[in-house]
């Protein structure tokens, strides 16, 4: 078995003369070594070699596994020999495979090294003859490390031991040193020998060595020689054709180099200027132009004059004057907002100064101060509160009856002006707050400009900055960091600037930084406040330096921008929040409660006016003003309601429920509202030629005979109607307080009448039959016009919010179930009084009987009381009712007397007494064609 750790094949070395093989250092760097278990069975010694060292054995170093050798399936049966073997590596027959690891060596392999040294092996052999024979002198000698210097070398080749002691001067001793001797000088001599032998064989390469040497002697002169002389030719041309053009560039260096120290104390000169220009600027207000000459120079220090000792406090010193320009331009922004709000509203252009507040736009925009705009509002504000009280001053000025000494609140002097007063009061207010948000407008438009202009100078920039990515210049920082062809083509560069200009060859660096610094001082020292792409940029490139400008990003911009509108939108906010405080300063003592119909709509008005105008001027719906003018309207309509349904009240409570005279305005009322106009009539001075009163009100070709009550309930509903008209805010709030006015005036008549209240309330004697049809024919007028109603609010409501016309058909509902039970009532009236009188009836002569009369003279003056109230059709259908009442009480007296159709006497008077019944009934207007149907009073025979 072929060990893994075998020696590789040796490789002659590329590189050496003496064709020596060299083992390779690092075999593992070709293949990884196969790792083979050690001998856990150590053979026996074969020879009288014996291993002195073993490996210490362990169950892992087995190379034999008897278990499984003896259980091996691969083995048809078991070998002969098995149990005679010898235990051992060999005990069990297995072929070793071969690694994979391991080269195929073949003879080969070693042709080239056996060919390299055959020769060499031939010379070796020769010299094996020359060299004397080791036998001839002792092996001490041989060795490589001899020495006579060690000790034990030194007794080894000199045996002092086989002298004796005494001094050496014995016979015996004295042989043996001559024996020494001569044994030292055999080896000499045996030496020398072999030494000339070696120097005869190579005498001649010696020879040849030496004449070697003298030829290259003679070959080394002559190359000095040629040596001498090509650097006689190279500092030849060196003086000739290099130290002049050498000279014209130093020169031309020098020059450039004197040019750029110029331009850096130019640009230092400039410099020095910038503090007094800055202070020149801030004198004047020139805050923009000051920050620029700021920047500039803040850029010029930082990449061109970085490192100047006199100017190590210069930038310190501009940052701290930057602050103090921002603190300037804070409240120079302060004073300008507080004196643009507090001028004169009138006469007046709307933007105060406009070229300055755009130089303060841009100078805060520069340094970030992006909440200047919080300074604006808080001075709108307190101007917003310095309008109100003006007004007031004003307006009370004018009044002789307030005393401004002893009423001293404003509120309190709000109070004690009469409605005009104070309406005229509001209305100037209004005014005041429209004229103070179109300047506001105008101002904060001004202001937007400059952002949006800002921001178009921001994107300019951006792209301007991605298409000329990537293509800046190469800027030389250092003498020493320039080549001789950079520098030559530099200075041709500049003679050809210098020719064509006419003028002295500036450096491109300090050049532009002292034409920056001179640029920035005479644009912001003449007052130029314009706003340009270049002046607004985002970042500057100079140099190869990018500089991060202050001025904001788009996003910043665009915050700015939409925080202007919101200040236009909390202006008019303010606005209405101040008119607030003037309208709730009025309506403390609830005065607002106590105004008329027509006052209250005018001053509704005037609310929803300014707030109309408001809103297109600002673009946004305040809610402020709205909801307090909602809630006085809320507090005027359950006054409105209250009054109204109070003297509906009074007016029931003294009606004695007769029929009342009815005006000519009434009846025009009626006809205006016949027309479609729902609304009240301008009032008419009466005159000599006005028309007389009616006896019936006129409403679609119907007479209707009414009370008093009912005329001025129809105005009163109409009233509500005006109102809504008026103010349709209120309009749900209208209708319920409307349906309530409804409810009470059906609820109390229906108390007064069918309930006899009346009696107590007025003091009538008895509710009679006619009082019972007016009040019915009154409720029918009402129900008459409750669809004119609810056509009228229902145009004034939005269709989410229809659900509430509801109130008006349960109200319709509820009159038609009063109007029936007053029916009932009449019927009743005459039930009771057929059945008193046909419970005496008696059928005998003489005929027509006094029952018959009685009944006939009570239907006569029941006609009598309804027939010009009530319309001929409810006649003719309440006296049907009677008659069948009257029918069912004759009958049930005629069983009772035992009076049946058989034709016999009895039947005879009864059939006249109906006769003359019928004849009378008949005879009433209206009843003629009445069929009463008498045949039912008698019972059908089975």
């Amino acid at each position: 078995m072929a060990s893994s750790h075998g020696s590789p094949v040796p490789r002659a070395s590329g590189g050496g003369r003496d064709g020596i093989y060299h083992k390779e250092r690092d075999p593992s760097s070709r293949c990884r070594p196969v790792r083979s278990l050690p001998d856990v069975c150590p053979k026996e010694p074969t020879g009288t070699h014996t291993h002195t060292h073993h490996i210490q054995w362990t169950v892992y170093s087995s190379k034999v596994n008897l278990p499984a050798a003896l259980n091996d399936p691969r083995l048809a049966k078991r070998e002969s020999d098995f149990f005679t073997k010898t235990w051992g590596l060999d005990f069990a027959e297995t072929d070793v495979m071969p690694s994979f690891y391991l080269p195929n060596i073949t003879r080969e392999h070693f042709s080239p090294y056996l060919q390299e040294m055959a020769q060499r092996e031939r010379i070796h052999e020769r010299c094996k003859t020359i060299c004397p024979n080791k036998d001839d002198v002792d092996a001490i000698f041989m060795k490589p490390d001899f020495a006579l210097d060690d000790p034990a070398t030194f007794n080894t080749v000199l045996p002092w031991s086989h002298f004796n002691s005494a001094g050496g001067k014995s016979s015996s001793d004295v042989a043996s040193s001559r024996l020494l001797q001569e044994k030292l000088s055999h080896y000499l001599d045996v030496v020398e020998v072999s030494i000339a032998r070696q120097i005869s064989l190579r005498s001649e390469a010696f020879f040849h060595a030496m004449s070697s040497q003298h030829e290259l002697q003679d070959r080394l002169q002559e190359t000095q020689r040629a040596v001498a002389v090509l650097r006689g030719r190279t500092a030849a041309m060196d003086r000739v054709m290099c130290q002049g053009p050498l000279r014209a560039l130093r020169t031309a260096l020098t020059r450039n180099n004197c040019v750029k120290l110029h331009n850096k104390l130019k640009l230092m000169a400039a410099v020095h200027q910038t503090q007094p220009t800055v202070q020149l600027l801030l004198s004047t207000s020139e805050f923009v132009g000051a920050l620029e000459l700021i920047a500039t120079t803040k850029e010029v220090l930082q990449q061109e004059l970085q490192g100047i000792h006199s100017f190590r406090h210069l930038g310190s010193q501009l940052c701290e004057l930057e602050k103090l320009i921002d603190k300037m331009m804070v409240e120079d922004f302060s004073m300008y907002a507080r004196s643009d709000l507090s001028r004169s509203l009138k006469d007046e252009p709307q933007v105060l100064e406009k070229e300055r507040l755009e130089s303060l736009v841009f100078g805060l925009l520069r340094q970030r101060k992006l909440d200047f705009l919080d300074i604006y509002s808080d001075e709108m504000i307190v101007a917003a509160k310095g309008i109100v009280t003006q007004c007031v001053v004003d307006s009370v000025s004018q009044i002789e009856e307030i005393d401004t000494e002893v009423v001293t609140k404003l509120a309190d002097q709000m109070r004690l002006m009469t409605f005009p007063q104070w309406f005229e009061l509001l209305q100037s207010v209004f005014s005041s707050f429209l004229l103070f948000l179109q300047k506001i407008k105008a101002t904060l438009n001004v202001i937007r400009n400059v952002v949006l202009e800002v921001l178009d100078s921001n994107q300019k920039t951006r792209l301007l900055e991605q298409s000329t990515a990537g293509e800046a210049e190469l800027a030389y920082l250092t003498h020493e960091g320039l080549f001789i062809s950079d520098a030559l083509n530099e200075a041709q560069q500049q003679q050809q600037a210098a020719l064509a200009g006419g003028g002295a060859t500036q450096d491109p660096s300090g050049g532009a930084g002292a034409s920056r610094l001179q640029a920035a001082g005479s644009d912001s020292a003449s007052g130029t406040t314009e706003s340009s792409s270049s002046r607004e940029q985002g970042f500057h490139t100079a140099g190869g330096v990018i500089i991060l400008d202050m001025m904001p990003t788009e996003l910043e911009l665009g915050r700015v921008a939409n925080n202007i509108q919101e200040l236009l939108c909390t202006a008019s906010d303010v606005s209405h929040d101040r008119c607030v405080k003037v309208l709730m300063a009025r309506a403390k003592d609830g005065s607002l409660e106590r105004l008329s119909s027509a006052e209250f709509v005018c001053l509704s008005q005037a609310v929803e006016g300014f707030v109309r105008d408001t809103e297109e001027l600002c673009c946004r719906r305040s809610v402020s003003l709205r909801g307090a003018l909602q809630s006085q309207a809320n507090r005027f309509v359950h006054r409105f309601h209250e009054e109204r349904k109070t003297k509906l009240s009074l007016l029931l409570d003294n009606e004695r429920w007769k029929q009342a005279e009815v005006p000519a305005e009434f009846q025009d009322l009626v006809n205006s509202i016949a027309d479609g106009r729902i609304t009240l009539p301008e009032r008419k001075t009466p005159g000599p030629d006005d028309r007389k009163p009616s006896e019936f009100l006129l409403v679609d070709g119907q007479k209707y005979a009414v009370v008093g009550t009912v005329l001025l309930l129809i105005r009163i509903f109409l009233e509500y109607c005006q109102c809504v008209n008026d103010i349709p805010s209120i309009t749900t709030d209208m209708l319920t307080r409307l349906s309530d006015l409804l409810k009470h005036f059906n609820s109390r008549s229906c108390q007064l009448v069918l309930g006899a209240g009346a009696l107590q309330v007025v003091g009538l004697k008895t509710i009679t039959t006619k009082n019972l049809a007016l009040a019915s024919r009154c409720l029918q007028l009402v129900v008459h016009y409750i669809p004119v109603i609810r056509a009228h609010f229902e145009t004034k409501l939005q269709p989410k919010q229809y659900s509430v016309l509801r109130h008006f058909d349960h109200i319709t509902k509820d009159y038609n179930d009063h109007i029936a039970e007053i029916s009932a009532k009449l019927v009743a009236i005459m039930d009771s009084l057929f059945e008193k009188a046909l419970s005496k009836y008696e059928v005998k002569a003489p005929m027509p009987s006094a029952c018959f009369r009685n009944v006939c003279k009570q239907m006569s003056k029941m006609h009598e009381a309804i027939y010009e109230l009530l319309p001929e059709e409810q006649t003719q259908m309440l006296f049907l009712r009677i008659n069948a009442s009257f029918k069912m009480h004759l009958k049930r007296q005629l069983a009772r007397l035992g009076v049946v159709n058989d034709g016999g006497p009895q039947h005879g008077l009864v059939v006249v007494d109906v006769a003359f019944y019928t004849e009378n009934v008949q005879a009433l207007r209206s009843l003629e064609r009445l069929d009463l149907n008498m045949a039912e009073i008698w019972e059908q025979k089975r």
